[in-house]
């Protein structure tokens, strides 16, 4: 079992994509409200090595020496991997010793402020940063930021890495209603994404249970209105996933893919199907097992039944 990597998950954005974890659950810059991972636990700031970069780098070369490479080596999980203080030497191993295999890098963006961190991204062949808030106000309803940070510091980071970085830039957006879906906030967030000048522009929403409980998504319908009145040409409303793994998992590494998987966010039988590639009825089998020995447990939602380690409590019901 992997303890840094994970997947390939299907991702909306990336295809299949490697997940590499950087930094321990949860060692986060912010304590966003609709987290998957779950509640913040070390809330921030301080570059260090959290996870040993050789054992990192071992995973990696195991696992693309015995499996079919993946759309993307996706440098996220946990936490915020910009944390990680080894993150560009990462960046520069992996492009050295696998020129064909694109790096893609999710980031809360929050310390792009910090030269050396936009120095260090520069390798990667994509980068994900968000943006949530347009106001110091939202930025702390919903994002419950570090206390060094603010909106004004994070929408500067994310100029200065436009001015700088020659690879693709697409700018998340998360909308959430009742927090950051207001005409006053999308006017300023529409200010600020003209002088950020992302590559692409994706507006997502909920998908899986966040920290706070009855948290719901944007409709289509909202998303629609909104994009409309950001009104940039570049930008996309994510739909769920829809491509298929190609790789065949074996029978006996379906625990293994489960559990490594649940550790890191709660799925439905749908996203643990798109990840495995196994028939929904293995599936349910496994899952049954898991349950009967105690390691993982069912929580319902309105969106649906989630699997996640027993204990844990990621998702609120």
């Amino acid at each position: 079992m992997y303890n840094y990597i994970f997947g390939p998950v299907p991702s909306r954005r990336l295809g299949m994509s490697l997940g590499i974890d950087l930094v321990p659950k949860k060692v986060c810059s912010l304590d966003c409200v609709y987290c998957e991972v779950g509640k913040t636990t070390n809330l921030t700031t301080t570059r260090k090595e959290y996870s040993p970069l050789a054992k990192i780098v071992e995973e990696i070369k195991h696992y693309l020496t015995h499996h079919s490479k993946p759309d993307y080596l996706t440098i996220t999980g946990s936490g915020e991997p910009t944390l990680h203080s080894r993150l560009g030497e990462l960046i520069q191993l992996v492009k050295s010793n696998y020129e064909d295999l694109k790096v893609a890098v999710i980031t809360n963006a929050t310390l792009l402020s910090d030269r050396q961190v936009r120095a260090e991204l520069s390798g990667a062949d994509v980068i994900l940063p968000s943006l949530d808030a347009a106001t110091d106000i939202v930025f702390n309803q919903i994002n419950l930021p570090h206390a060094s940070l603010s909106v004004e510091n994070h929408v500067q980071g994310l100029v200065q890495l436009r001015e700088s970085y020659r690879g693709k830039i697409w700018l998340e957006i998360f909308i959430l209603p009742g927090y950051n879906d207001q005409r006053t906030e999308l006017t300023k967030l529409s200010t600020y994404i003209k002088r950020i000048n992302p590559d692409a522009i994706q507006l997502n929403t909920l998908d899986r249970p966040g920290v706070i409980k009855d948290l719901k998504p944007a409709s289509s319908i909202d998303l629609e209105r909104i994009s409309k009145h950001l009104a940039a040409d570049q930008l996309e409303i994510i739909l769920s996933p829809s491509k298929q793994n190609e790789a065949v998992i074996e029978h006996q590494d379906l625990e293994s893919l489960v559990m490594n998987t649940l550790r890191r966010r709660p799925c439905t039988i749908d996203d643990l199907g798109l990840i495995a590639q196994v028939s929904k009825s293995l599936l349910e089998e496994q899952l049954k097992v898991l349950e009967e020995a105690n390691q993982i447990e069912v929580k319902l939602q309105k969106r649906g039944t989630f699997y996640c380690i027993k204990g844990k409590g990621e998702v609120n019901t």
